[in-house]
């Protein structure tokens, strides 16, 4: 898996769901299109990135619906 392209795909969903008016829905939003539409390898690699600190470019709102919850 390319971590670049993950983080390229999760940065798109990002940038779709963060233009809602509450943040907290629209990281909710974000981690239940991650666990509908990728597959539980792709997600895994992300949390994973997200934890170890590791994924460089990934957008805050990204980040923090990973956290949440993912």
């Amino acid at each position: 898996m390319q971590k670049e392209h993950i983080i390229k795909m999760a940065n798109q969903i990002g940038d779709f769901f963060k233009s809602y008016p509450k943040q907290d829905y629209a990281e909710e939003q974000i981690a239940n299109h991650l666990k509908k539409f990728w597959s539980p390898e792709m997600r895994n690699f992300l949390k994973n990135e997200v934890e170890s600190r590791s994924a460089e470019g990934l957008e805050m709102i990204v980040e923090t619906a990973v956290k949440k919850y993912l």
